[in-house]
């Protein structure tokens, strides 16, 4: 069912000790996550700098693939999502592997919108429409179509996260009343990660997610080092993930909720409009 990792700071920071070194890392969640479950069906990294974005994404397990560890290592940005993948709807092809993008927009997705094939047609896929079979690039592609109803725009990023919270939560809550009115027989799991590369938006929806503070250029509490150059206190990060990566005090997020973190690193959550059934 897919773990998640979205990361954002002040200033460009390396991020491998997150996805390979820590106690809990991304890498390790491939192999055997909290639950004790694998993700082995593909992996992908985005990052973004001042040329823009950089996506690097694989149809297999990120454990024993050297490509993830290199990929990682190289990772420095201000902004980076990341996912490993157990594949439930779509076999595990490079079309089908997360995080999806179009323009400036990265999404990643952890969960399944269930009663999908009674669903699709409901979904206006509009102009832009996914190249693989997922649920979750449909609901992309679904999002990115809706933007103009919320004042944004799928060729470029916005300038605030609000407006990106709110499609968030308004189609968290839709998709989960059309599966359900779709004869499912449990409800969606709809946590979800997207990126402009200046603003992060989460929600929590049927899965675990959790969040951390860094602040003042801390050094690594995986290698003790500092992965910032050149910045002062007024540093600040904030972590997503699926769940707690690192022996830092991590913060569980509440169910139903909806998570946005701005170019500040200052983070919002806001509740959805019902909860989680």
């Amino acid at each position: 069912m897919c773990r998640l990792y979205g990361f954002r700071a002040t200033d460009p920071t390396l991020v491998e000790c997150s996805l390979v070194e820590a106690q809990n890392a991304l890498l390790r969640q491939s192999e055997q996550d909290s639950r004790g479950l694998a993700n082995l069906d593909g992996w992908g990294i985005a990052q973004w700098d001042s040329d823009g974005l950089h996506l690097e994404r694989r149809p297999r397990s990120a454990v024993g693939d050297l490509k993830f560890t290199e990929v990682a290592s190289q990772a420095r940005s201000t902004t980076v999502i990341a996912h490993v993948r157990a594949a439930t709807v779509g076999e595990p092809e490079s079309e089908n592997t997360h995080p999806f993008h179009h323009g400036p927009w990265v999404f990643a997705h952890n969960g399944t919108l269930t009663a999908f094939d009674r669903v699709a047609p409901l979904l206006d896929i509009g102009l832009i429409s996914p190249s693989g079979t997922t649920d979750s690039e449909a609901i992309f592609s679904w999002l990115l179509n809706r933007m103009p109803e919320f004042g944004l725009d799928p060729e470029r990023p916005t300038s605030s996260p609000e407006p990106l919270a709110h499609l968030i939560g308004a189609a968290v809550v839709d998709l989960h009343n059309m599966s359900m009115s779709a004869g499912a027989r449990r409800p969606a799991k709809l946590n979800f990660l997207i990126s402009d590369g200046s603003n992060l938006v989460a929600s929590r929806w049927g899965n675990s997610l959790y969040w951390t503070h860094r602040s003042a250029v801390p050094d690594c509490a995986v290698c003790g080092l500092s992965h910032c150059e050149d910045v002062d206190d007024h540093y600040r990060a904030i972590v997503i993930a699926s769940e707690p990566i690192t022996d830092e005090h991590w913060t569980e997020v509440q169910e139903g909720s909806v998570l946005s973190v701005d170019r500040s690193a200052t983070l919002v959550t806001r509740d959805l409009l019902v909860p989680a059934a």
